[in-house]
């Protein structure tokens, strides 16, 4: 097999087909080398490349039969993201650019707009992002929010807020003190590829996905943080026990690189790090973050360019560290937890992926290079996010709906 850089003849390339309509990644914009794997109605797709080991095991598709009930509860309009707070309400983040906070009773769900929103750069991928509560909100009220943020120009990037959760009632609430504690630098044009989720570790520390904006080299250019695993302390400032701390600048930020577009981040019982991100064409993601390590995107992937082009698989470069698994044809992952409640028993220590494309939810082993799919339930829709709810039942959003919004769904465990 003829492997070959993705240069910048071939970005040049794709630009213009872009620039002539094309399809769009998670239903928002032309991306430059994944059209079609998981815009919305868009066929998954699988590349001519062999099942042999390219670092970590092939995952392949496991349909199962659900073992839930999936009730809807509620819409939202492009729903993106949601967290529980201690009481049980939950904070939702709509794309377009608003917080809801909603609580379920008897069934029903009821909603409220949360003021004090930050303005967000909404189009494309773009809009408002992952929210998360700090570890002692019982305490201090801290929240925290992503989002897509204009800069000078035609640029855009992610930004991180933080700020107090203020409720005079349980659905009236404001972000009061909102303070940006952290920016992807440099700031680029397009509107793809912001990653920007979040997760505490149980170091207490922040953690970000920054992607790498759909300009390739941002992944392996240690003077960005695009393309990067990010850790902060709370407040936004850089741990001193970071790998590339003493070099300063947004290189004292990174904890790991070469990624390309992370979209889900969790933490294991154990303390280990997992991330999925999206491959190009096929090559989907699951990785172990480990410290100062380099995933090697775009020098490595087990997919391929759209525009024909070969990408050396992970196995021809062992200085990169490889995927514990990866799926090709693709999953479009999206939203991550790893279940640790007791209403599903066989889900214990496992994690479970939405995805986009593939319309399911997608069941992994944790289990290092032993990590692989082991089911995965059909639910007809593009899935966005996933969470963990107090009772120990997953709560999932799907994604808009042919334009009409996503709903919230309850996963109830079968008799």
């Amino acid at each position: 097999m003829m492997y070959r850089y993705f240069g910048a003849a071939a970005i040049l390339a794709l630009a213009a087909c872009n620039a002539a309509g094309g399809s769009a990644e998670e239903g928002g914009e032309a991306v430059q080398n994944r059209p079609d794997s998981d815009a919305a109605g868009a066929e998954t797709v699988e590349t001519t490349r062999p099942a042999v080991d390219a670092g970590g095991e092939r995952s392949e598709a496991k349909p199962a039969d659900t073992p839930f009930t999936a009730e809807a509860l509620g819409d939202f309009n492009e729903p993106w993201a949601m967290t529980f707070l201690p009481d049980g309400r939950l904070l939702v983040t709509e794309r377009p650019g608003t917080l809801k906070v909603a609580r379920i009773e008897d069934g029903a769900l009821r909603t409220g707009d949360v003021s004090g929103v930050p303005a967000v750069d909404y189009g494309g991928q773009g809009g408002l992002g992952d929210v998360i509560v700090h570890p002692d909100f019982a305490q201090n009220n801290v929240v925290y929010l992503s989002y897509a943020e204009a800069g000078d120009g035609d640029t855009r990037g992610a930004a991180l807020a933080r700020a107090t959760l203020d409720c005079a009632q349980p659905l009236e609430c404001s972000l009061d003190g909102l303070q940006v504690i952290w920016r992807q630098d440099p700031k680029v044009e397009g509107r793809g590829h912001y990653g920007h989720r979040l997760a505490f570790g149980p170091d207490g520390k922040l953690w970000i996905t920054s992607g790498e904006r759909q300009k390739f080299d941002p992944a392996q250019d240690m003077q960005q943080n695009l393309g990067k695993i990010i850790r902060l302390n709370a407040d936004g400032s850089v741990p001193s026990d970071n790998p590339f701390a003493d070099r300063g600048g947004v290189t004292a930020q990174i904890w790991s690189l070469g990624h390309r577009n992370p979209l889900g981040i969790a933490f294991a019982g154990d303390g280990t790090l997992w991330t999925h991100e999206m491959g190009p064409k096929g090559g989907d993601e699951l990785n172990i973050i480990e410290r100062g390590a380099n995933y090697g995107y775009p020098e490595v992937s087990n997919g391929v360019h759209y525009d024909g082009g070969d990408i050396p698989d992970h196995d021809t470069r062992p200085e990169f560290n490889a995927p514990e698994t990866w799926w090709d044809p693709v999953i479009s992952p999206a939203g991550f937890v790893i279940y640790s409640g007791d209403a599903y028993p066989d889900w214990q220590d496992t994690g479970l992926i939405g995805g986009l494309s593939s319309q399911a939810i997608v069941q992994v082993s944790l289990d290092g290079a032993n990590s692989r799919e082991v089911a995965r339930y059909d639910m007809g829709q593009r899935i966005r996010e996933l969470e963990q709810g107090p009772d120990g039942l997953v709560y999932v959003l799907e994604d808009e709906r042919d334009g009409s919004g996503g709903r919230l769904l309850k996963l109830t465990p079968k008799p």
